[in-house]
């Protein structure tokens, strides 16, 4: 979707981008793809994207698999590399391998901390997080199936929109 077309459905114009970072299996692709699906974003990976055209973007998407509680090194090195965005708005949305019974709002917030405090350095307010289970085959996990085979599901992605459209409205705020 251009932003002729987003400008269309949307009466207060916010120019989204997603970028994300999604290695092993495409999860955290699959919600990049659903959140921006409802925003008219478009996706790009850390690799696709320049620092200086950001300034051009007022809701800025960052997501990534979680690797050893944080988000991947491709996307941690774009947000060292990012000019000061004085109050610009991100968000942060990630997949995890962790079982379900572990993973709750302070897991997730935990996994974005680095990432968070990285962007609020740089001057970016983060104005919502979002994560979810995905199909996890790394080290021991491969030689029983792998953990949270199916995921993310149906349900993850309708809970992936219905984040971003919360995130377009507090960008319009």
């Amino acid at each position: 979707m251009d932003q002729t077309e987003n400008n269309l459905k949307n009466p207060y114009p916010v120019k989204p981008l997603v970028i994300v970072f999604s290695y092993h299996h495409g999860n955290t692709e699959k919600i990049a793809k659903a959140i921006a699906g409802v925003l008219g974003a478009d996706v790009k990976t850390p690799e696709q994207v320049c620092p200086e055209d950001l300034r051009e973007y007022d809701l800025i998407g960052f997501g990534s698999g979680i690797y050893s509680a944080t988000f991947g090194p491709p996307i941690l090195s774009l947000s060292d590399r990012l000019s000061y965005a004085a109050g610009k708005k991100a968000f942060l949305f990630s997949t995890y391998g962790a079982p379900d019974c572990i993973a709750n709002r302070e897991f997730i917030e935990k996994n974005h901390y680095e990432m968070r405090e990285k962007l609020h350095l740089k001057g970016y307010a983060v104005i919502g997080e979002f994560g979810c289970a995905g199909w996890n085959t790394n080290s021991f996990l491969k030689y029983f199936g792998g953990l949270n085979k199916g995921r993310p599901n149906a349900e993850d992605l309708r809970n992936a929109e219905a984040f971003a459209r919360e995130m377009m409205e507090k960008a319009r705020e």
